[in-house]
């Protein structure tokens, strides 16, 4: 079902469903279709699913970094006034959520990261492909995912038409430089929002160690596997992702 972008000042994003807010970050070479699975599901159970597009290729290139998205996220979530917030972030997205509630932890009830970014240098680099013939990025792309089925003709067009638009190489590349800067090793520690992880066991990405790490690092963290599962768990497992999402969720009274 296609959803509705709505527009508000310089905000896009769609919103479904009434009740404790889950914004969704997305990741670099990812739609915002790619969260439909749980844009289906937590609207029936209380939840509001609010996915705004971030700005990755239309920030001034000097401001293009991860630290200016977590502020971009902050001016969204007081420009729309929500209360007790829960960010859900995949890849970069899950980067971008970290961030966001290491510098405003009292507006950040609830964490979820899943293949993110944020620890593991190489996540960055080797996920977006430089320049280079179809065939490669497809191969890239099914990467991505356990099942190579998942990266479908659109995906790989998708990636392709970005890697070979300079500007949005460009952006990539700076954001890719930036989130190598900003490794969290040292923040996780001193962050106590609950924090669920849910990682794919064949994640090739991040790999699982990455989300051993996570738990590891974070004191309030909790870490779930979805087996036969890449980089984009919501995507290729989204029933069960959603159910270990819920499950956490209502222990953690979120």
């Amino acid at each position: 079902m296609k959803k509705e972008i709505k527009k508000d000042g310089k905000f896009k994003y769609i919103e479904i469903g009434e009740g404790t807010p889950i914004i969704i970050l997305h990741g670099l070479m990812g739609g915002l279709s790619n969260f439909d699975g749980v844009a289906n599901f937590f609207p029936e159970k209380g939840y509001k699913i609010v996915i705004p597009e971030l700005p990755l290729y239309t920030m001034s290139l000097l401001k293009t970094s991860v630290g200016n998205f977590a502020k971009y996220i902050k001016e969204f979530i007081d420009h729309k006034q929500y209360k007790g917030v829960i960010l859900l972030g995949n890849s970069l997205g899950g980067h971008i959520a970290l961030l966001t509630t290491k510098l405003y932890p009292e507006i950040i009830t609830g964490l979820v990261i899943t293949g993110s970014s944020g620890l593991y240098e190489s996540a960055m680099g080797e996920s977006y492909p430089k320049r280079g013939d179809y065939e490669y990025i497809r191969k890239k792309a099914e990467n991505v995912f356990y099942d190579p089925q998942v990266a479908t003709k659109e995906i790989v067009d998708d990636v392709y038409e970005t890697v070979n638009d300079r500007n949005k190489l460009i952006r990539t590349l700076a954001i890719a430089k930036s989130a190598i800067r900003h490794n969290m090793a040292k923040d996780l520690p001193r962050m106590h929002t609950p924090t669920c992880i849910i990682w794919g066991k064949q994640d090739n990405v991040t790999p699982p160690e990455v989300a051993e790490d996570f738990e590891r690092l974070l004191p309030n963290a909790n870490l779930y596997w979805i087996d036969k599962c890449g980089h984009a768990a919501m995507m290729e497992h989204p029933e069960e992702f959603n159910e270990l999402l819920y499950k956490w969720l209502v222990n953690r009274k979120l």
